[in-house]
């Protein structure tokens, strides 16, 4: 399966794998949604998440979501 990837423009942290090139099952309300890449089928996913989880979070329900970490800032002396 080809996973598409993308994020959502009104949340900055918010970020979905999706079956379709246009995340049509992405939900609305986190919209609009930007695609942002493609995983090929021979490739694995980002930050190390199951292709099995992924794909079956497709299968089940159109999409599956993440958020990104926070990054550390450390102080500057």
């Amino acid at each position: 399966m080809r996973i598409y990837v993308f994020k959502s423009e009104t949340n900055r942290q918010l970020r979905a794998f999706a079956g379709d090139p246009g995340g049509s099952k992405l939900p609305a309300r986190h919209g609009p949604w930007t695609a942002t890449g493609i995983v090929p089928p021979d490739r694995e996913p980002p930050f190390k998440f199951p292709r099995a989880t992924i794909e079956g979070a497709i299968d089940s329900i159109g999409f599956q979501m993440w958020r990104l970490g926070k990054k550390k800032v450390q102080a500057k002396s």
